[in-house]
């Protein structure tokens, strides 16, 4: 059942020099909020997807929230590529449920 779960995420570097680059900054990163992302590092945001389909949908909501300036980055991967992430130095420390466990199908 892993097989089939990729993780979209996203990497930015954005401004926030003036107060506009600034509000640009919070209104992408509420909005990836907003959209379920969950926060993995400062600026590295991720979203479980159920496929690939679903996983270029995200990516195309994201492009269309884009600030006009700085740095974005995403990257599709496997859950199972995923669950293999390395923690070198201090551990996750997350009690939102963001794996398939998550899911609920209706």
């Amino acid at each position: 059942m892993n097989g089939r779960f990729m993780r979209v995420i996203v990497f930015f570097d954005l401004p926030v020099s003036t107060l506009s680059e600034r509000r640009e900054y919070n209104q992408f990163r509420k909005g990836l909020l907003k959209d379920g992302f969950l926060m993995l590092q400062e600026s590295v945001y991720c979203k479980l997807a159920l496929n690939p389909t679903a996983a270029h949908a995200i990516m195309e909501g994201v492009r269309e929230k884009k600030p006009s300036n700085g740095l974005i980055q995403m990257l599709v991967i496997t859950e199972k590529q995923f669950s293999r992430m390395e923690f070198v130095l201090g551990e996750r420390h997350s009690q939102i449920i963001d794996n398939e466990e998550r899911l609920i199908i209706l």
